[in-house]
């Protein structure tokens, strides 16, 4: 009995992400509003009880699938970092390339979290999952900053290296915002430079591109 559970909770987790890939299908062309119980269920091919033995409102689903785009662009932006040189600076460098470019720079993924945005002012578990996603990608930044600066041999100026993450995410923020909606006003790198250029003026650090 011990050797079948993991497959069972393999199938439980593969149709738990159907759902949450049903729903952000549902939201990409209607917008929350059309993430109705009834349009998730026939787009996964199952039936509404099936999604309700998962979650337990509509509005946990949502939430968890805003959860797990956000996730996923975190780690695209942390992808192929391991195949760098093992040098801080590098790998800050890359980390700031792959937020700011394709795949992570997708004008479906910028509407589906414009989409998601609208629910986080008044629904507790959108700004739950907002909040958690947002200092995931902020913390791991933060750190990255740190270590190049130190591997620099420099010290953090008033503010420490929070106020350094903050700002830095705001500007890649901005950067997959333009990138998203209007790819075709920007020639290939063009993202990729302008982001690392200004992280070395935010930082006062010599990048590698």
């Amino acid at each position: 009995m011990n050797a079948r559970r993991p497959y069972r909770r393999e199938g439980e987790e593969a149709r738990r992400a159907a759902l949450i890939q049903a729903t952000l299908d549902c939201i990409a062309e209607g917008g929350p509003q059309a993430a109705t119980v009834r349009a998730i269920a026939l787009r996964a091919g199952v039936t509404q009880g099936l999604i309700r033995h998962y979650f337990a409102t509509k509005e946990e689903l949502i939430a968890a699938a805003h959860e797990s785009l956000m996730s996923r662009l975190t780690e695209a932006s942390a992808a192929r970092l391991d195949e760098l040189p093992a040098d801080p600076l590098a790998r800050l460098s890359g980390f700031i390339a792959n937020a700011v470019t394709p795949p992570v720079v997708d004008p479906r993924s910028m509407a589906l979290w414009a989409a998601s945005m609208q629910l986080v002012p008044r629904d507790p578990a959108m700004r739950a999952v907002h909040e958690g996603t947002y200092l995931a990608f902020r913390d791991r930044l933060e750190a990255m900053i740190a270590e190049a600066l130190q591997a620099a041999g420099r010290q953090p100026p008033p503010g420490g290296t929070r106020a350094l993450a903050i700002a830095g995410n705001a500007l890649l923020d901005g950067l997959w915002i333009e990138g998203s909606l209007l790819p075709e006003h920007f020639a290939k790198n063009e993202m990729k430079s302008i982001a690392i250029k200004a992280f070395e003026r935010l930082l006062d650090l010599e990048l590698p591109e």
